[in-house]
């Protein structure tokens, strides 16, 4: 995958693209979780919804990145 994708001739790393898919994909994963109620078990819903869009971006970024 290349290091930078020309978008209307300009060019953006793609780590940008790939974490706001990664942002658009927590937030389905995000009201899927709260439809369930997941959040009224746990301590600190902010803290696990930060941390599910950190994971989800890496996750994409190496699959991106490091596929064979």
């Amino acid at each position: 995958m290349p290091y930078q994708l020309s978008i209307l001739g300009v060019y953006v790393p793609t780590v940008i693209v790939l974490c706001l898919a990664g942002i658009a994909v927590t937030w389905v994963v995000d009201c899927v979780l709260s439809r369930l109620e997941v959040y009224s078990h746990v301590w600190h819903p902010a803290l696990l919804r930060a941390a599910m869009l950190a994971g989800i971006c890496a996750t994409l970024d190496l699959l991106a990145y490091h596929s064979f």
